[in-house]
Formats: C-alpha cells, sequence, structure tokens
C-alpha cells in the first residue's frame, strides 16, 4: 500500500489511542506519548511497528497518543489509519491473534 495523505484513527476517551499516520521519506518513524509509557511503551511500540510492517509500508511517520489501549485496540487502530491513508478499501479481514 501507498500512503497517499494523512489518516488518522481512535480518540482520547480512556482505554484508547489516537492513531495518525503520514508519508515521509526515509524509514519508519513511531513517536508515542502514553499515560502508561514506562510501564508499556516498549509493547506498544512493537505493536504498532509490526502492524505497518504487515501493511506493506516502508515510510511513514505514526504519531500516537495512547490512554491505556489493549493490544487489540492499537492493532485496530493502527490498520484503519493505513486504510485511510492509502483510501483503500481492499481490508483483509485477518481475525484477532
Amino acid at each position: 500500500m501507498e500512503i497517499k495523505h494523512i489518516g488518522t484513527a481512535g480518540t482520547m476517551g480512556s482505554s484508547d489511542i489516537l492513531v495518525t499516520i503520514e508519508k515521509i521519506s526515509n524509514g519508519i518513524d513511531i513517536s508515542l506519548n502514553s499515560s502508561v509509557e514506562k510501564q508499556f511503551g516498549n509493547q506498544i511500540r512493537s505493536v504498532i511497528a509490526e502492524c505497518i510492517k504487515n501493511s506493506g509500508i516502508e515510510n511513514a511517520k505514526v504519531t500516537a497518543v495512547d490512554k491505556g489501549a489493549l493490544d487489540c485496540v492499537i492493532r485496530a487502530r493502527v490498520e484503519t489509519a493505513v486504510y485511510r491513508a492509502c483510501d483503500s478499501q481492499d481490508y483483509v479481514w485477518r481475525g484477532i491473534k
């Protein structure tokens, strides 16, 4: 997939995460602001990176504002932001891991 414009998904509500994805020219850059960053920051970044890798995107800036979201919510928000940024409606259901 190719990023065509900025894509967002999620909210600033409790137990959610707001994810913004935009195109850059050099790799993947993940910026995280989380109320639980000290405990779970590495795990959140890992989930975000995995989702971006699985989407086939090689150059993107991902900004995430986390309010205690579970991994399944993070995956859903990142995937949705990617599809919105790419103007894609060819969603492939993968199920819950």
